[in-house]
């Protein structure tokens, strides 16, 4: 993982990252090959940091679980005729040890000291604990 910064969202309608890979399975025709895309209403100012190895971190139910490297960045124009950010994701969703996160709008910033960590390829199928264990375990530096 590249030190800079990175983004941090809610994965609004998904309670697990299984759900959020499957959501970005079906979608996949609508995209350019190996990507996934999310729209956004702002623009990150720190643009070139983001793009210089960042990733696009999820957080599922109050816990950080999942990351996406970010490729690209890209003005579009919705239906409504507002410009908004696709924030272009590599397809590879990488599971993050468990980091607890309030709940809040949009994304935020995450300076790479804050991010958790990549689970090894060898835990990345673990069945993940149940949210407040996993809270808690993370709040006492034990994720």
């Amino acid at each position: 993982m590249a030190d800079g910064i990175h983004l941090v969202k809610l994965c609004v309608g998904a309670d697990a990252v299984e759900d959020l890979v499957a959501w970005q399975a079906s979608q996949r025709g609508r995209w350019p090959a190996g990507r996934a895309v999310h729209v956004t209403r702002m623009w990150p100012k720190r643009e070139a940091e983001v793009l210089a190895g960042g990733s696009l971190y999820w957080v599922f139910k109050g816990l950080i679980l999942a990351r996406q490297r970010i490729v690209a960045l890209e003005e579009v124009r919705g239906d409504d005729g507002i410009l908004r950010c696709a924030i272009h994701l590599d397809a590879e969703v990488i599971r993050t040890e468990p980091a607890p996160r309030r709940p809040f709008q949009g994304w935020r910033y995450l300076p790479a000291a804050e991010a958790p960590r990549d689970l090894p390829p060898t835990r990345a199928a673990d069945d993940v604990l149940p949210p407040a264990l996993a809270t808690a375990l993370a709040e006492f530096g034990l994720r």
